[in-house]
């Protein structure tokens, strides 16, 4: 066997949550090409989804790329299209080897290598940038691939598991492939469409959350990116690409205060222009109110912390570790530090009941985070939590499992009434928020009305925000005033779509 070009596509799976706010890359297969370059093989970085590519226009780049290897990557909402994508592969030219890999494949390979998923070759459990070049230089060699750890594949009938390949540790020495990143697709919304870059300073998670998939395909384990070599990106980002907002894929970024305090202060120090949006836990941002005003003064602009429920019963349930006061305590940190504060609740538990999910609504309205989201919890059939779930499971169609629509039927709620009770939860917050715009700061007076615009015309909140609008009658005139001007596209201020946060 000769293989020299890989190319490696995301399927085009689409639910409206994740584009609302923007276009996200896939810093993954950032990696991942980087490491195969390095292994020298030709590589096509093809984000269909992003691009927002239908079935026809894959196949002609597939065609036009005449790759060897076509490997893609999958979370469980978007593995039919993945699959979908491995059958055109097989389609266009049979000789194609089909990878797989991601947090679905990693753990429900027995499932995916099932006989009527013929065309998947190969799943690559865990991390790829080791895995994937060692198993196609596996096959250049005709050696046997159950040399090569970190695989799953089907022989004689029969599913073949090679042992769990060690997690990479000197993250810095990773190879990257920025510069096959088709840059101009990239933009985050709330921010006039400034450009966007995904980036990553530590992979891991020392949660335990029992409705998680990260803490099992990490196991529960961290590791970092030194703070010189990740600010170093950053700039590079910048400088040489034009990135002025860069989102943290990382789970637990402040793990480690120390570093983490180090890559704040070395951003302060150099004055790197690019603006963070990340996400953290709720204590370790307690820990730190000592140095919020180093996030602030970094550029941190917006910061997501995981509250998930509004009872400690639940919290208890989930294994998240804190207590139902400290998410109030923390979001009022970040509120203080004039940064953008987010957090989300997970509904639709088999004991939801429509009077539980109107408490956490006011358990929200309390916690006053700018940004609340109200998702429908996904029983990941990988999980901790699903056995006990599982009963309730009311759909096996994975595409659902998007954290929007219900999959879990509550004990006392129809699905289309729990569907309805998600869609009023976010318009009653919502109204709640633009009721008290005028006691935000300034400039996040103006995030939130780009996140308004957004909501109400790239979100699947829309109905509910323009069901929200028809209420305003209840909100002060001059934010009313706003919020039309925004609904008809006018703008409000002459900076409101730009805005960012002033450096104090």
């Amino acid at each position: 066997m000769s293989i020299k070009r890989v190319a490696l596509i995301t399927p085009p799976y689409h639910s409206g949550v994740v584009e609302s706010a923007g276009t996200w890359l896939n810093v993954g297969f950032v990696y991942i090409a980087g490491s195969l370059r390095s292994a020298g093989y030709e590589v096509d970085y093809y984000d269909a989804m992003s691009l927002w590519h239908e079935w026809p226009a894959i196949r002609q780049r597939i065609a036009a790329f005449k790759p060897d290897v076509v490997a893609t990557t999958a979370y469980t909402a978007s593995i039919v299209d993945a699959l979908k994508l491995l059958d055109l592969a097989k389609e266009i030219n049979p000789e194609i080897t089909t990878v797989l890999g991601n947090v679905h494949a990693s753990f429900c390979y027995e499932e995916l290598l099932a006989e009527d998923n013929a065309n998947v070759d190969f799943i690559v459990r865990g991390e790829g940038e080791v895995t994937l070049p060692e198993l196609l230089d596996c096959l250049n060699s005709g050696d046997d691939p159950k040399n090569v750890r970190g695989l799953a594949f089907r022989r004689n009938g029969e599913v073949l598991v090679t042992p769990k390949a060690p997690y990479i540790h000197d993250l810095d020495s990773l190879p990257t492939a920025w510069d096959l990143v088709e840059w101009p697709i990239y933009t985050y919304r709330a921010k006039n469409n400034a450009r966007l870059a995904i980036v990553s300073s530590s992979r891991g998670c020392l949660s335990k959350c029992s409705f998680c998939s990260q803490q099992l395909f990490w196991a529960q384990t961290w590791r970092a990116r030194s703070a010189e070599n990740f600010v170093a990106e950053l700039e590079m980002l910048g400088e040489k690409y034009g990135v002025e907002v860069a989102m943290l894929s990382d789970e637990l970024p402040t793990c480690d205060r120390q570093r983490w305090e180090q890559i704040l202060d070395l951003m302060i120090e150099r004055r790197v222009p690019v603006k963070l949006l990340m996400e953290t836990r709720v204590d370790d941002i307690i820990r730190d109110a000592d140095i919020m005003w180093k996030y602030r003064r970094a550029g941190v602009e917006h910061i997501y912390v995981g509250v998930e429920a509004g009872s400690q019963e639940t919290l208890d349930l989930f294994k998240k570790d804190t207590r139902v006061e400290q998410s109030k305590q923390a979001i009022d940190l970040i509120n203080k530090a004039d940064i953008v504060s987010e957090t989300s609740f997970v509904l639709g538990m088999p004991d939801d009941t429509p009077e539980s999910i109107a408490r956490t609504i006011e358990l929200a309205k309390h916690y006053n985070p700018d940004m609340a989201f109200f998702l429908a919890i996904a029983p990941w059939p990988y999980a901790e939590l699903y056995p006990e779930l599982e009963p309730y499971v009311a759909t096996r169609d994975y595409r659902k499992y998007n954290l929007v629509e219900p999959v879990i039927k509550p004990k006392q709620m129809t699905m289309e009434e729990l569907a309805h009770d998600l869609g009023k939860a976010a318009q009653k917050f919502y109204m709640h928020k633009f009721r008290n715009l005028d006691s935000l700061t300034p400039w996040k007076q103006k995030f939130m009305l780009a996140v308004f615009d957004i909501l109400i015309n790239n979100s699947y909140l829309a109905d509910q925000m323009r069901a929200m609008m028809k209420d305003g009658k209840q909100m002060p005139p001059e934010v009313r005033d706003m919020l039309s001007a925004v609904k008809l596209g006018k703008q409000v201020h002459p900076d409101q779509s730009s805005a960012v946060a002033p450096i104090p």
